[in-house]
């Protein structure tokens, strides 16, 4: 699963309402898809509803995840359920300030 957290000057514990991928307004979100595989067979979605609850906890981040968004290449809608426990946030090693 990969998840991008968008929010403000800093993370914080909280509700980050499931955002679309292309939505380049919103700031307070996150941005979710998944890929898994049942048998020999490949799926993988990107969460068009759902929320996402955060908790921070000093170096550490406990994620719940839960929504649902189209299968690709499908017609069916898959539905998300998956937690990170404990995930240690680093320091960032690029810098993120615009280039003038």
């Amino acid at each position: 699963m990969l998840l991008w957290l968008r929010y403000g000057d800093s993370l914080t514990s909280g509700d980050y309402p499931v955002l679309v991928r292309g939505d380049t307004a919103t700031s307070h979100g996150a941005v979710a898809a998944v890929r898994f595989m049942t048998g020999p067979l490949t799926h993988g979605t990107a969460l068009d509803s759902g929320v996402v609850t955060v908790s921070r906890a000093r170096d550490r981040l406990t994620a719940r995840a839960r929504g649902s968004g189209p299968e690709v290449g499908g017609a069916r809608r898959a539905r998300v359920e998956a937690d990170f426990e404990a995930v240690v946030i680093g320091g960032d090693t690029v810098s993120c300030r615009p280039i003038p």
